[in-house]
């Protein structure tokens, strides 16, 4: 076997030559921008420890060379399709498959697998702790921890369940989970993908390998789940907020419904039931009793779980002013969902546009009482509101939009930081771009408050 070539010398590179190595395969890992950080030096020592190659800043025609004479390509989640080595590897008939794929192969237990454009990692962690509460040893993995190909090698584990993104995706084509959720599919990282339609597909391949044994959950509500769905080869299951959706898990009166009618869980029972809250709780209880939840644990982890940070997370109130850290949605639609959550908002919004279209930024127009426009991508924010009378005001910076936001708000309003917008023209993520924001609100508006 001529071995495997790994490009990234990240968390994800490193588990994938460890687990590789321990099977005895031979691989090299190309790292391209090598740092001189402690944690990039402990992850090149990492990978020189288990018996790989790590090839620093190749020279292109020696990358090539690597990937040409390899037998399989394993990107990092962030190498996108057209990189000059998955082309190489592409003309040189070399597979390419993503870390998640090569887990899949390995895992010794039921693997859930949770994707969609928001609200991945809640589904994922509740999922979990749904399982959790009912006696199952499930441990979340994927994006939202460690990554997969480590954790199916952990005998102390009844079911595994993955956040799975497309960057992962598009590079699986033998991925098969035994239980798939497939959330609402908005327009999110065109600039990686090229185009919606690309994205979309490789979303799609979280169920287009299921066997008809297994289940996909997915979110009736959005026309793209559901057109995923309706080519699906698994047992379909749908989750809907409306009451009188037909064949679906769905919120009735004042209960979450299962698709046989019976009650999962009192809607009152839930720390939080904004709009995206049921979807998300339908979704994890119907996954989650799929993967051999009991009901009484469905129930008990419905009330028991708390919100993740940074997704519409309460800071504090002030002055009958609510300030909401919503740092996380990094795409609009997102942002309009949450902003939908309110009656009356002063959005914060702004940062690094991925190649998305911000004029649906406008579409709850109704509900805006201003918008405070920040960093990077604050031009292409002001200009989703040229056509409407919401007053826009544009800022360097997020404190700079803390102040202005605090002039604008008036009592019974929300002040909401839903950017729509990656974090990365200013902090190194979008939860250091939230605890700012917070800490801002914290500094000049909570402690300020007569």
């Amino acid at each position: 076997m001529s071995g495997v070539v790994v490009v990234g010398c990240a968390r994800t590179g490193v588990a994938v030559a460890r687990r590789l190595r321990s099977e005895g395969t031979p691989v090299t890992v190309i790292e391209e921008h090598p740092g001189s950080t402690e944690v990039y030096r402990e992850r090149a020592a990492a990978v020189r420890a288990c018996g790989a190659e790590l090839l620093e800043a190749p020279s292109a025609s020696d990358a090539v060379a690597r990937v040409a004479a390899s037998d399989m390509l394993v990107p990092s989640p962030l190498v996108a399709p057209d990189h000059p080595l998955v082309v190489a590897a592409g003309s040189a008939g070399v597979a390419v498959r993503a870390e998640i794929d090569l887990a899949a192969d390995r895992a010794r237990v039921p693997v859930v697998a949770v994707t969609g454009t928001n609200g991945k990692t809640t589904v994922t962690s509740l999922i979990s702790a749904l399982l959790v509460a009912s006696g199952t040893r499930a441990v979340a993995a994927g994006n939202i921890g460690r990554p997969l190909i480590e954790a199916v090698g952990d005998d102390g584990v009844d079911v595994i369940v993955a956040e799975v993104s497309s960057f992962q995706l598009a590079f699986a084509p033998a991925f098969r989970p035994a239980v798939a959720v497939l959330l609402a599919v908005t327009p999110d990282h065109l600039d990686w993908h090229g185009d919606f339609a690309a994205y979309a597909a490789a979303k799609s391949r979280i169920t287009t390998g299921q066997r008809p044994d297994a289940v996909l959950v997915f979110d009736a509500d959005d026309p793209v789940a559901r057109s995923i769905a309706a080519d699906s080869p698994a047992r379909r299951v749908g989750v809907s907020v409306r009451a009188d959706a037909v064949d679906c898990a769905r919120v009735a009166g004042d209960d979450l419904i299962a698709v046989d009618g019976a009650v999962i869980a009192p809607v009152a029972s839930l720390r939080r039931s904004l709009g995206h809250d049921l979807t998300n709780a339908l979704a994890a209880a119907t996954a989650a009793a799929a993967a051999g939840a009991t009901p009484e644990g469905v129930r008990s982890g419905l009330a028991a779980y708390e919100t993740m940070p940074h997704r519409v997370a309460l800071v504090g109130e002030s002055g009958g002013v609510r300030w909401y850290d919503d740092s996380k949605a990094t795409n609009p639609d997102a942002a309009v969902r949450a902003v939908s959550s309110f009656p009356s908002v002063v959005l914060l919004a702004g940062g690094r546009n991925k190649g998305l279209d911000l004029s649906v930024l406008a579409g709850p127009a109704d509900r805006l009482r201003g918008v405070v426009a920040f960093g990077e991508a604050a031009p292409e924010v002001a200009g989703a509101f040229a056509a409407t009378a919401i007053p826009v005001v544009t800022v360097p910076s997020v404190p700079d939009a803390v102040e202005v936001a605090a002039t604008l708000a008036r009592p019974g309003d929300v002040v909401l930081l839903s950017p729509a917008c990656a974090s990365f023209d200013a902090y190194d993520g979008y939860a250091a771009r939230g605890d700012d924001f917070a800490a801002a609100v914290r500094g000049r508006v909570l402690e300020s408050a007569p």
